[in-house]
Formats: structure tokens, C-alpha cells, sequence
């Protein structure tokens, strides 16, 4: 088996065995440090794709600032295992149902199409994922979403310190 198959085969167990641990882990931290490693995982996969920028971005703002914020959330609510409890043994079984119906509509969809086997995904060895192609497409055919994407971003931080600020110390 060539290298890239392998690499492949181990980042797809990883992914599935760290989800999966993610979805049945009781403790809320230990569910947003699972996901943490699908997602590098996933960043693998990018990586195999020659795909490097989706890599790093996924990284860094998935798996960076997203997460950080998601384990910083259940810290401060401070959860224990009262309020971690399902309550009513209706809503597991109302939750149960729903998902005994994805599981049923998922296996459905996948066994009305069919996919060939000659159209397996194989890695592209050329220049299509690569920083420098996104960078010049950015800065000369969507340089104006590009700039106005970057004026709402710090217009959204703005007002995200004006909302924490108490009213007292807005007035001083």
C-alpha cells in the first residue's frame, strides 16, 4: 500500500473514534477536547488533499478560536451532573426517535445512489489548494467583498466590547 492510503486509512479511524468519543463522553470538557482532535484530524485529511490553507484555517479558527470559546462557555456555567441529567425519560426517547430517523434517512439516501467504484477520490498533486492561487484570486477578482468582509469583522468587534462594557463605564 502506497503511503497516502495509509495516512488516509489511520486519519479516518481517528476522526470516527474521536467523534465518537466526543458524542458519548458525559463530560462537557472532555466532549470540546474530542472535537478538538476531529478537527485536526479533519485538518489531515485537508492536508492529503493538497489543501493546506483550508489546513491551517481549520486549525486556527475552528480548532483554535472556536473551541477556546465553546470550553471557555462551559466553564463559566460551571455544569455539574444535575444539570447534565435528561430530566423526563420522554425526552431521551423523543431524542432516540429523531435520531433512529437520520440514521434511517441517512441509509437511505446512500443506498439510492449508488456511487462507481472508479470515482474514489484521489489526491491531487497539482497547484489547486495552495496559498499563493486563493491569495491572487483575493486581492484582484474579490478585492472589494474581500475589504468589506474586513469593515464588518471589526465593526462586529466593536460592538462586541461596546455590549460587555457596564453603562458606568461607558459614561466616564
Amino acid at each position: 500500500m502506497e503511503l497516502t492510503l495509509i495516512l488516509f486509512y489511520v486519519l479516518s479511524s481517528l476522526t470516527v473514534l474521536s467523534a465518537l468519543l466526543m458524542v458519548f463522553s458525559k463530560n462537557p470538557v472532555h466532549s470540546i477536547l474530542y472535537l478538538i482532535i476531529t478537527f485536526f484530524c479533519i485538518s489531515g485529511h485537508y492536508v492529503l488533499l493538497n489543501a493546506q490553507f483550508l489546513a491551517i484555517v481549520n486549525i486556527i479558527v475552528y480548532a483554535g478560536a472556536i473551541m477556546v470559546l465553546f470550553l471557555f462557555v462551559v466553564m463559566l456555567m460551571n455544569l455539574n451532573n444535575e444539570t447534565l441529567s435528561f430530566g423526563k425519560p420522554t425526552k431521551l426517547l423523543a431524542a432516540s426517535l429523531i435520531s433512529l430517523l437520520f440514521i434511517a434517512l441517512t441509509v437511505g439516501i446512500f443506498s439510492k445512489n449508488q456511487i462507481a467504484s472508479s470515482t474514489a477520490v484521489e489526491p491531487i498533486t497539482g497547484e489547486i489548494g495552495l496559498i499563493h492561487n486563493l491569495g491572487t484570486l483575493l486581492y484582484s477578482e474579490y478585492v472589494l467583498p474581500f475589504e468589506l468582509s474586513s469593515v464588518l469583522f471589526i465593526s462586529a468587534m466593536i460592538g462586541a466590547v461596546m455590549l460587555s462594557k457596564k453603562e458606568e463605564e461607558i459614561l466616564d
